[in-house]
């Protein structure tokens, strides 16, 4: 997706030396290969990217085959689910094919394996045959019908096609080596009776071909090039390879199969037989809940196609398995929708704000600005007037020098509209306040560092506001060998909240995505109706789990021994490092990390902002030109500052203006953020 060159991942390497040693670009051919028994989800979205981004990189055809060979957990259902979410990431598929258009020509096949000696009909039970079949540091033996005679293979496999057996009184084996090292090429099986409907063939067939059967010869039957599957699936290459010597004609392609590390993200499951479960159980409303990791789980909660891809390139292609943590995925989707989504106003925990000296009855359409990082995205009016809804956290009766928001005798800005200073509260029974009165001025030139969104209690239109949050507490939830992965569901990953709006959200449609100022990230949910609008949290302005998670994982390490425990309090007992100390630390090395690395340090960087006062960061203005890491440190917590109500000055314009002209396009980019910030 990006156009900057970059280095060949091995997958490309690979291609790319077949394509030095004669093979034709006009031969290459991939294919995503799903199995219909569920929905697509995150780790799915690698090997749809490294296929068809193969594809779009070498103007290959891409065929998307549905591997429908298991009757038994196969349904429409998923194939037309599998379909709109490939279509929906924004790749196109050559050719629409099923391994089922393969049975007839895969009997054939087994029938020719049978008349050569290499496959025969066991009719033991399963209990027997795994017994034979030995350990990985113990050689298998032959069982009693490893020598029937071809003539008895014939016959009975026509007959278990003709549906005369149960199921499991017999299989066809192919006839390899039980001494083998490789366990699966111990005479693996290729066919099994499964008396069950087929969304396709219906009941046409009661013997039905296994995955390592199939696999490799719809490969070959498609002429696919390079057979890429996961690193799972390696050990299989030996039996891939040997199940095409037996039919290749060498006039044709030879499909090669390689594997890479397969997507894993914390705090979430990938086993498609755990998410039915999670379905099954009601712990989530569907396949499309979303909290679920499934494409249309993550379509629904307002993920874009182009964040999901972003995060696939960006987590690369490895040879290695490893875990990806889930907030870069959070990363891409803030970084998309925060060039994309129409900044409105939303109260989603109000408390009543009455202007005293504003008119009683007067209310005024104020112009607001929809997206201060799309000068295309124009402006709208919004109503303002003498009583308003604002956050209840954004008030306090009393608080100290860092709390930038509303307190009595102090000033903020209301967003879009004047400045306003608390006056007195008015309270309930129990002592809540129920009112907070204040006075405006109609100078909105002077500088306040705190600034407010809220609604027009006369004008606001109620929604309903569905909170999530992750659905695993654990970062591993099936990791663990004495607990189930049920064990770690989050209790509180829903929050229904009622909530008020600005009237410009009137006319919202099912997947409309919004930013609610200074809340997070939201979309238009599938359930809503004209009577009834429901908007999403698709994600934070800030990844919220990082602080949090830090603190837990201090809290729950152990010390080891006594000495350990006498270590680490003398060292609570040092003086703390100042968060903008560690700011510039981060940035130093910031220019040198690859793209992942840089995303996790600037949240990081994101997150100790918050914690530096204006006074501390202004003497790095000065920083010099070469050190751009510490420079990219420094408006990334200006840009924080900004956000919470610092006011601009010509030393802070100054700042920016030279981080436009720089040369490092990094810099630049992070100065274009800020550059709009009011």
């Amino acid at each position: 997706m990006s156009e900057e060159r970059k280095p060949l991942n091995f997958i490309e390497q690979i291609i790319e030396e077949d394509l030095s040693n004669g093979v034709s670009k006009d031969e290459l051919r991939f294919r995503f290969p799903p199995e219909p028994n569920g929905y697509l989800h995150i780790g799915h979205t690698k090997a749809i990217g490294i296929s068809f981004g193969l594809g779009e990189k070498y103007n290959a055809p891409v065929n998307l085959r549905f591997d429908d060979t298991n009757p038994a957990k196969e349904e429409q259902e998923y194939v037309d689910a599998i379909k709109k979410d490939v279509a929906w990431l924004g790749y196109k598929w050559d050719k629409e094919l099923f391994s089922s258009d393969y049975f007839q020509q895969l009997y054939d096949w087994a029938i020719v394996l049978i008349k050569e000696g290499k496959a025969y009909i066991d009719s033991q039970s399963s209990e027997a045959m795994a017994e034979q079949k030995g350990t990985p540091t113990q050689p298998g033996v032959d069982g009693p019908f490893r020598n029937r005679s071809i003539a008895e293979n014939l016959d009975l496999f026509e007959r278990m096609k003709n549906g005369e057996f149960e199921e499991g009184s017999h299989i066809l084996r192919a006839k390899i080596d039980m001494q083998h090292p490789n366990m699966l090429m111990r005479d693996p099986i290729m066919y099994r009776i499964l008396k069950k409907h087929h969304h396709r063939t219906a009941n046409d067939w009661c013997i039905y071909p296994m995955y390592d059967w199939t696999h490799g010869e719809s490969d070959y039957i498609e002429q696919i090039s390079h057979s890429l599957c996961s690193l799972e699936f390696k050990p299989h290459r030996e039996l891939y390879d040997w199940f095409l010597d037996q039919v290749v004609d060498t006039s044709l392609i030879r499909p090669k199969q390689r594997e890479f590390a397969r997507l894993n993200l914390s705090y979430t499951i990938m086993s498609k037989r755990k998410l039915l479960q999670l379905v099954n159980d009601g712990v989530v409303s569907g396949w499309d809940d979303p909290r679920m990791p499934t494409i249309s789980g993550l379509r629904r909660r307002g993920y874009t196609p182009y964040a999901i891809r972003k995060f696939v390139e960006t987590v690369g292609v490895a040879k290695r398995d490893n875990v990806i943590d889930v907030s870069l995925l959070e990363f891409c989707i803030r970084e998309d929708l925060n060039k994309i989504a129409p900044r409105v106003m939303a109260v989603l925990d109000p408390v009543k704000l009455v202007i005293t000296n504003y008119p009683e009855g007067k209310e005024e359409w104020l112009e607001a600005e929809n997206n201060q990082e799309d000068d295309s995205a124009g402006f709208r009016k919004v109503p303002f007037s003498r009583e308003l809804y604002i956050e209840k956290d954004d008030f306090k009766e009393a608080a100290g020098n860092k709390f930038f928001r509303l307190k009595l005798g102090g000033e903020v800005r209301l967003k879009n509209a004047y400045i306003i200073k608390a006056e007195s509260v008015k309270k309930d029974v129990d002592g809540n306040i129920i009112e907070i009165h204040c006075t405006y001025s109609e100078d909105t030139s002077r500088k306040v560092k705190g600034t407010l969104h809220w609604v027009s209690i006369k004008h606001a239109i109620k929604v309903e506001v569905r909170e999530y949050d992750r659905l695993f507490m654990d970062e591993a939830p099936d990791n663990h060998q004495d607990k189930d992965f049920m064990d770690f569901i989050n209790p509180n990953s829903l929050k229904v909240i009622p909530a008020f709006a600005e009237p410009s959200l009137k006319e919202a449609k099912i997947g409309d995505r919004f930013q609610f100022q200074r809340l997070g990230y939201f979309n238009v949910d599938n359930d809503t109706t004209s009577e009834r609008i429901i908007f999403n949290k698709t994600v934070g302005l800030r990844d919220s789990w990082a602080k949090q998670t830090r603190a837990e994982h201090s809290r729950s390490k152990p010390t080891q021994n006594s000495s350990n425990q006498k270590q680490q309090n003398n060292k609570s007992q040092q003086p703390k490092r100042k968060a903008i100390d560690v700011i510039q630390q981060l940035g130093k090395k910031y220019t040198n990390l690859p793209e992942i690395k840089q995303q996790k340090i600037k949240a990081e960087i994101q997150e100790l902002a918050k914690n530096v006062t204006y006074e501390e960061l202004e003497p790095l203005f000065n920083t010099a030109a070469k050190k751009v890491g510490t420079r990219i440190a420094v408006v990334l917590t200006l840009g924080v500052l900004l956000e919470n109500g610092q006011g601009k000055n010509g030393i802070i314009n100054d700042f920016i203006t030279k981080a436009l002209e720089d040369k490092n396009e990094l810099l630049v980019t992070e100065a274009e953020r800020i550059q709009n910030i009011i």
